[in-house]
């Protein structure tokens, strides 16, 4: 079955407090980016890639790509106003049937069982949200006050949400709302029952500067 990784990589670098966008920011002597692309290879070295990036950031990519030998092959869509729009433009690349994992572009550490998890569930029922157990205590908070709610009904949402390419791309056809947070509320949209399957903890999304202090860590001793 066709394998398809659409990654997307859409940061400013804002948070992290620095001039470089976080998905070029090098993590052990490589950009998160390029290691995010080689995990996805290293699961199936036949799988294609779509790239979205901002428009105003290719050339800088093309200059850290010469600069580092980087040659995996890659389609490329630009992104859009939202990260709904991004994921509808690098969609519109797949022209066949098979299965997509979208996946954050900063999130270098998603570990190639995770990714066999969502596989395995897409193939049998369309779709996969890899997932882990919320570990802290977590409150409510509405307008009237805050209470403790049961941590155990909760988990925390990672990436590569999973589908086969016919439901996401049905589900992007429809028109932009903000209720939607991720592809899982597009899906869910369309009343599709969402997966969900076991990810890793390694598997974080670096956003703030302490992150790449995590995410060292994980690759060193690894």
């Amino acid at each position: 079955m066709k394998k398809f990784a659409l990654i997307v990589a859409g940061g400013s670098g804002s948070r992290m407090k620095g001039d470089i966008p976080k998905q070029f920011i090098e993590l052990e002597g490589r950009p998160i980016l390029m290691q995010t692309f080689d995990v996805f290879k290293n699961f199936d070295s036949e799988i294609e890639i779509i790239l979205v990036l901002p428009k105003n950031q290719t050339q800088y990519w093309k200059e850290i790509c010469k600069k580092h030998d980087f040659d995996t092959d890659y389609k490329l869509a630009f992104g859009g106003k939202t990260r709904f729009h991004s994921v509808k433009n690098g969609l519109s690349l797949i022209d066949e049937e098979g299965i997509v994992f979208i996946h954050d572009g900063v999130r270098p550490l998603v570990s190639k069982q995770t990714i066999q998890n969502c596989f395995n569930a897409t193939v049998e029922y369309g779709n996969a949200l890899p997932v882990v157990p919320v570990t802290e205590s977590v409150r409510f908070v509405d307008d009237v006050g805050n209470k403790s709610v049961d941590r155990a009904k909760y988990f925390l949402v990672q990436t590569p949400q999973t589908f086969k390419t016919i439901m996401i791309q049905k589900a992007y056809q429809q028109d932009y709302s903000d209720i939607f947070t991720d592809d899982a509320s597009v899906v869910e949209k369309l009343g599709e029952t969402i997966h969900l399957v076991e990810g890793n903890r390694e598997n974080i999304k670096i956003t703030y500067p302490e992150d790449l202090i995590v995410a060292k860590s994980f690759l060193v001793s690894h």
